[in-house]
């Protein structure tokens, strides 16, 4: 059985470290079950994004979906700042590491704004519970100093988009989530 378990710094983010089975002819991990995460929904759509080292992308964040992330193969530095105002865990970062040698995995809930560094080149495989929808596709400063957080990197290399996203406390009216945000 995994061991999963809430994060003690953002409140309802969940952490996976799964059972690995190996024999001599490799390895089987179960990455991910709906049932693992209180109040999860459905996850209808999987996506795969490559990465080269140094690239940082984020922070993004949703009002209504969850994402789960896992990397199979590289190094990602993840990067979770808590945006929910109201919660109990409102401002908070938290920094981990996934990879293709711990095969950990995380849930993020709707209102914590998410991104990641590569380590090293990388693929990273994300299901989420809602389809593609620009109208919740949001997004807050990658180097905020409100958020504080140790990308791991020097050199990064980061999209247009995510270099105009604006700080935490210059998020547009309405665009700011609140504890317990869900529909």
């Amino acid at each position: 059985m995994p061991n999963v378990f809430e994060s003690d710094k953002i409140a309802g983010v969940w952490l996976v470290e799964p059972t690995i089975h190996g024999d001599q002819r490799g390895l089987f991990i179960e990455t991910y079950r709906r049932e693992w995460f209180p109040n999860g929904r459905e996850m209808v759509q999987g996506n795969r994004g490559n990465r080269k080292a140094n690239a940082v992308v984020g922070l993004h964040y949703h009002l209504h979906q969850a994402d789960y992330w896992y990397v199979p193969f590289g190094t990602a530095r993840v990067v979770l700042h808590d945006l929910r105002e109201g919660g109990p865990t409102d401002g908070a970062t938290l920094e981990l590491d996934l990879s293709g040698d711990n095969h950990n995995g995380v849930f993020i809930p709707p209102g914590v704004a998410h991104g990641f560094a590569a380590i090293t080149d990388m693929v990273i495989t994300y299901l989420v519970d809602g389809y593609y929808n620009p109208q919740d596709e949001l997004g807050v400063a990658w180097d905020d100093p409100a958020v504080g957080a140790d990308w791991g990197v020097t050199e990064p290399i980061l999209s247009e988009r995510d270099k105009a996203n604006p700080t935490r406390a210059d998020l547009p009216a309405g665009r700011r989530p609140y504890w317990q945000m869900r529909t």
